[in-house]
């Protein structure tokens, strides 16, 4: 605050110590009278407003006769509120300068003058140049502004985290994500924004980040707003920050349409394209596979190989694509008896095997035999209503002395083989020594 009484309205002398004082306070100080004509101007705005001026030779003058204000209505309210109202004022002015022709950014306090019966007299004028500090905050906002549109156009989520768990920065798609506007996330905890135990899954990661030092990549996964489980590969980095307080930034990219193709793309290569059911490949991976538990787990396991019988005969009458849509029933029908462990596959062109974890011979059996009847009532189409499908079974289960899955495979064609010997649409079963199976004729 400065005394009025120690700033001068007359001519002071060359060696007043006050002067001196406010030609050193690095600040533009100023005053006028009733009518905005200089009392007074430090050596700043002397140095300002000309080369080689003097106090005496702004005396009376205005402002405006040394500054090129134009159309600013706002400056010129500003000074008629302080002179005519007796308000203070402190706002930022841009003044064109007549002597350099530049414009200059000042951050400008204004107060009224009381003489001793106060009465306002004029005004004093403190301004600080910034218009290095606004050049440098227009570019750093110009240089955000431009950021924030790259990074809200980058298909990918990013985020800036302190170490304290909360967001320092993030862009649209992670704002849209978590259904917040961005003002909504920044200081907010990872704990606020996402269930506990995901945040704090992310956490125990970013604490590792943060301990050594080194970047982190991998898949995550991530349930949105809308309740859609989403896949995500992240980027995160550690940072040190400003003032050296550590944070993370972190780039996520959205890759479910890419895990889902992915998926897509194992289901096709493990499924029968027409069926739907597991192909000859996948069905012979997990076939060898469940044989490794059972033996080892001493556990029951059996195998029905299927033949459609006739099958060239109806691809022959009807043609393909009847034959077609009896691939399709005769898996239907078996699926509605099989248990979701079990696993039904098409081996070949008319040829099933059906695979039973944990079931005895005799269930397998009673499973074939569900399946046969079902078959055998199936009419895949009306418009051929003396169109009748039927299929013959062999079954195998896993004995104590079976060696390998190709030797069960192997029993179980064989007994679909007596079963096709046998006249067909029935169930035969094999033992490993061979010997003769009891056979399940058709019902008339």
């Amino acid at each position: 605050m400065i005394d009025v009484g120690l700033v001068p309205q007359v001519p002071l002398p060359a060696v007043d110590p006050y002067r001196l004082l406010l030609d050193e306070v690095g600040a533009f100080v100023y005053t006028t009278d009733s009518e905005g004509r200089f009392t007074y101007a430090n050596q700043l705005v002397l140095d300002l407003l000309g080369p080689n001026l003097r106090l005496e030779d702004v005396y009376g003058k205005s402002f405006t006769d040394f500054v090129d204000i134009g159309g600013d209505d706002k400056l010129r309210e500003t000074d008629r509120r302080v002179l005519r109202d007796g308000e203070t004022i402190a706002r930022e002015e841009d003044n064109h300068i007549h002597a350099t022709g530049e414009t200059r950014t000042y951050w400008s306090v204004k107060k009224p003058l009381h003489d001793n019966d106060g009465n306002i007299v004029g005004l004093i004028g403190i301004s600080h140049d910034i218009t290095e500090k606004k050049r440098l905050e227009d570019k750093l906002r110009q240089q955000k502004e431009l950021l924030d549109v790259v990074l809200d156009n980058v298909d990918a989520l990013v985020y800036m985290k302190g170490a304290n768990r909360r967001f320092l920065y993030a862009n649209r798609h992670l704002a849209e994500v978590f259904g917040q506007p961005i003002e909504h996330i920044i200081g907010r905890l990872d704990s606020e924004l996402m269930p506990k135990d995901v945040a704090d899954a992310f956490w125990e990661k970013d604490q590792h980040i943060l301990a050594t030092g080194q970047r982190y990549t991998g898949e995550e996964s991530l349930v949105d707003n809308q309740g859609r489980q989403r896949h995500y590969w992240s980027v995160v980095v550690p940072w040190a920050g400003a003032g050296g307080m550590p944070a993370l930034i972190g780039l996520v990219t959205d890759i479910t349409e890419l895990h889902q193709l992915q998926e897509e793309l194992q289901r096709q290569i493990r499924t029968d394209s027409l069926t739907g059911i597991a192909n000859r490949r996948s069905f012979f991976e997990h076939a060898e596979s469940e044989f490794a538990r059972s033996r080892r787990h001493r556990l029951p396991l059996s195998l029905i190989a299927i033949d459609i019988d006739h099958f060239k005969r109806i691809n022959d009458r009807y043609g393909h694509p009847m034959g077609d849509r009896v691939l399709r029933d005769f898996a239907g029908c078996a699926a509605h008896a099989l248990r979701e462990e079990d696993v039904c596959a098409r081996t070949g062109g008319e040829e099933f095997c059906i695979l039973l974890p944990e079931t005895d011979l005799k269930h397998a059996v009673a499973i074939a035999e569900r399946i046969r009847l079902a078959t055998a009532a199936c009419r895949p189409c009306p418009e051929h209503p003396e169109l009748a499908i039927t299929a013959s079974f062999g079954i195998a289960a896993l004995e104590e002395r079976t060696p390998s899955f190709d030797i069960l495979f192997s029993r179980a064609d064989h007994a679909l083989y007596t079963a096709k010997q046998q006249g067909r649409n029935r169930c035969c079963h094999q033992h490993m020594d061979g010997s003769p199976a009891p056979v399940r004729m058709a019902n008339p």
